[in-house]
Order: structure tokens, then C-alpha cells, then sequence
């Protein structure tokens, strides 16, 4: 799978964030920055004081037990949750908590959770092509005819996520880890250019497994792609840089090797 020929678009103007000149400094060149984020329900602690700083361009992936804090931090930076403290700048110094799910959205942060929606009834390349229209009202957004620069982009993306020749064919023929690179596609083809991830090779068969983790290496460099994972080999073939997560905070950051060999993570994740 050959993502490169998806370029990176130039992001839209930020909002300047009424956040601390310490804050937007470190945040400089970054494309996700959280800094002190908590948030609490029911007098569970889901985010504790969590720190997290993801570079333009990079590949990270976290880990943790559940509980950890993995889905509420994503919650976080796509507006569904809104943190009882802390600061949480995409793009530099956009303010993600004064922004509600879609102005966040339409600012290119995209998620793909852990089961795929796709209208399995529309053909894979018609679900491409509403998402990049991302017209609510199908069917008009089906009459309506693609211009040539929209097929092109169709076109690159379904090169990408590896499903051209099956670009007429009902999303739900496809298999389980098909549909689940069609709704990466989506994402790919409305431009989004931090993609959070959520444990994407989930149910996959082995083969598609190594498709996927092809497709997200494509990926890295053109987009920022935030992977949420438990299955540990396929961590390792991504040979990112790994953060987990422990709590509600970061209990250990580095290499695949260095987080499998920090006796603190044995206790809590590895050694389970």
C-alpha cells in the first residue's frame, strides 16, 4: 500500500489559545500538546495530571491496561469530554477545549474507533465519496457529480488503503480488516491531518494485520497518527514510540524495548 500519494494539505489558521507563554512554547512545532489534563466522573479519576506532546508528522502509540485513561484522552482532544482542568493545543496553539466535536473535527483531528462504521449498503468508493462531500444528506450528496480534482483524491485513496478494485463493490462485502481500511480512507480523503486510532487491528487476521501496520507506516511523515493498541507485536512492527498510560497519567515513554523492560510497566500492563 502506497499512501505518499496523499499530500499533506496546509492546516487552517489557528486560534491563538489563551494558554500560558510556557505552554505555547513548549507546544511550538507540535502537533498535539496536553498539559495537566484531569478530568473526573463520578469522583473517578479517568485523567490524572496527564502530560503528552505528539510532534508534526509523528507515529505514537499508546499503551495501557484498561482503565488507563487511553479512551478518555481521545475523548479529550476530539471535544466529546471536556477536561476539568488542564491544557489541551493542536496544531501549535488551537485551544481544543473551547471547541465543540465537529468545529474540532473540521479543523483535520479524525478518529476511527475500534469498530468500524461504514454504510455497508453504499459501495466502497460511494463512502468515500460522502465522506469527502461530509454531506449528512446521502442521497443528495450522491446525486451531486465529483469534480475531477475530488475523483483524483478518491482515486489516491483508495490506492492507499488498498481496496481500488474493489472500489463498486457493497462496503459490506468486505472482510472485517477491509471495512476497517475503508474508514481510515475516510479520513485520508476529508484530509485530516492528525488521525487518532483506536486498537485498529482489532479482529484482524494475521495478514491484514501486516496490511495495516504497511498502510500506518505510509501514513507517518504526511499525517500525525496517534495509535491506541493491545496487541504488542503489531506495536512492535510499527517501531514507534510508545507512551503508557497508567491511571489517568504517563507511566513510562520510549522504545518498545525500553517500555517492555521498565519493571513498572511488568507489574501494571506486561506481567498480567
Amino acid at each position: 500500500m502506497n499512501a505518499g500519494a496523499l499530500a499533506m494539505r496546509k492546516s487552517p489558521e489557528a486560534r491563538p489559545a489563551p494558554a500560558a507563554s510556557v505552554a505555547l512554547a513548549t507546544a511550538a512545532d507540535s502537533m498535539l500538546y496536553l498539559d495537566g489534563v484531569s478530568v473526573s466522573f463520578d469522583g473517578f479519576k479517568a485523567l490524572n495530571n496527564l502530560s503528552l506532546t505528539v510532534d508534526r508528522g509523528e507515529l505514537r502509540t499508546v499503551i495501557g491496561p484498561n482503565g488507563a485513561g487511553k479512551t478518555t484522552m481521545m475523548d479529550i482532544v476530539t471535544g466529546k469530554t471536556k477536561p476539568d482542568s488542564g491544557v489541551v493545543l493542536f496544531d501549535n496553539n488551537v485551544d481544543l477545549t473551547r471547541l465543540d466535536e465537529t468545529a474540532i473535527a473540521n479543523l483535520g483531528i479524525g478518529r476511527k474507533f475500534q469498530k468500524p462504521t461504514v454504510f455497508e449498503n453504499l459501495s466502497v468508493f460511494e463512502n468515500l465519496e460522502l465522506a469527502l462531500k461530509g454531506e449528512r444528506r446521502i442521497w443528495r450528496a450522491l446525486l451531486a457529480r465529483l469534480c475531477g480534482e475530488d475523483r483524483e483524491r478518491v482515486a489516491e485513496t483508495l490506492a492507499a488503503i488498498g481496496l481500488a478494485d474493489r472500489a463498486q463493490e457493497a462496503a459490506g462485502a468486505l472482510s472485517h480488516g477491509q471495512k476497517q481500511w475503508l474508514e481510515i480512507g475516510m479520513l485520508l480523503v476529508q484530509d485530516q491531518q492528525l488521525l487518532l486510532l483506536d486498537e485498529p487491528v482489532a479482529g484482524m487476521t494475521d495478514h491484514e494485520t501486516r496490511q495495516t501496520a504497511e498502510l500506518i507506516l505510509g501514513l507517518a511523515g504526511t499525517r500525525t497518527v496517534v495509535v491506541v493498541e493491545h496487541d504488542m507485536e503489531f506495536v512492535r512492527s510499527l517501531g514507534a514510540r510508545v507512551t503508557v498510560l497508567h491511571e489517568g497519567s504517563v507511566l513510562a515513554e520510549g522504545s518498545i524495548d525500553h517500555v517492555q523492560n521498565d519493571s513498572r510497566v511488568i507489574e501494571v500492563y506486561l506481567g498480567r
